[in-house]
């Protein structure tokens, strides 16, 4: 079996025993058995055709909202950074997506063909992928609420477009056909004053920079918030803003974020997420659930 190095090399997108450290926005994790990189839509489907059965598989995006832990991951992680991105506008004021394609770069692409309406997406931190698994939303607007087409592919490598009315959707979660993952969509936008639009997300921007730790090692939101309150008011309600175990630490400037400061381990981060809800849920009686998706197996 080859190295990583000669794999890359090679220029083959299969790697072996891959930290996922490096492809993850908290910089923590452990091995994946494998990690693939699909070149196109083909490739993808011919390399799940071959695949056991009973194979895990994880989907990757940028890597946030997401925690693997020291473990690792015991199965095929698929990573579609820098793969099926692309962007391109269609009549109707449509916009098809890949689902590798990153949500700030859709929001600016939007607005540059002289489409409105995607303006939100430039507050989220991942892919079109991850935010059509988890309907991911920013200052007021939500994935699926633009969503017209999705397009999957399955364990046997198959292709599909499906309609919306094929998923449930809520705050936060997608249930669709099992076994099926998302590779592309088509979002619904209008046509508007660009200039506007253009300063809406500039605006957004600056205001997701004010109010987030960016900058920082961080995965996004780390809780959900629970019907009708904020988990960031509730954690510094609750005196945690700040607080620290090992190398991870709850950001002092959003309480709902939790920072790698340096040398931090997948632990250090899973041992916070649960003294959160631990403390929340004991003061306010609400049991706060994760936004991040954490998985793998114990160091």
């Amino acid at each position: 079996m080859r190295s990583n190095a000669e794999a890359r090399e090679a220029g083959t997108m299969l790697l072996y025993d891959e930290p996922m450290s490096k492809h993850t926005t908290w910089r923590v994790g452990g091995p994946a058995k494998h990690y693939f990189q699909p070149e196109d839509l083909a490739d993808l489907s011919d390399f799940l055709r071959s695949l056991p059965a009973d194979e895990p598989l994880l989907w990757v995006g940028l890597g946030s909202n997401l925690l693997v832990r020291e473990g690792g991951f015991p199965g095929t992680v698929i990573a579609l950074q820098g793969r099926l991105d692309a962007i391109e506008p269609l009549e109707g004021a449509r916009l098809r997506v890949g689902a590798g394609a990153p949500c700030a770069l859709v929001a600016r692409r939007a607005a540059r063909s002289g489409l409105c309406g995607a303006a939100f997406l430039a507050g989220i931190p991942g892919t079109m992928g991850g935010a059509l698994a988890m309907n991911a939303g920013a200052f007021g607007g939500e994935t699926w609420e633009r969503v017209v087409l999705v397009q999957t592919v399955d364990r046997q490598g198959v292709l599909r477009w499906r309609l919306p009315h094929e998923y449930r959707v809520g705050y936060r979660q997608v249930e669709g056909p099992p076994d099926e993952w998302f590779v592309g969509c088509e979002l619904q936008l209008e046509r508007g004053d660009i200039e506007e639009e253009r300063r809406r997300i500039q605006q957004l921007l600056e205001r997701r920079n004010q109010s987030q730790p960016v900058g920082e090692p961080s995965a996004g939101s780390t809780f959900r918030n629970p019907p009708g309150d904020h988990a960031a008011r509730l954690i510094e309600a609750a005196g945690l803003k700040g607080m620290v175990r090992g190398g991870a630490q709850i950001s002092s400037k959003h309480a709902n974020f939790i920072v790698n400061r340096g040398g931090a381990t997948a632990d250090d981060i899973e041992a916070l997420i649960r003294h959160v809800q631990e403390v929340v849920a004991e003061r306010f009686g609400v049991a706060l659930k994760p936004e991040v998706h954490i998985v793998g197996e114990p160091a």
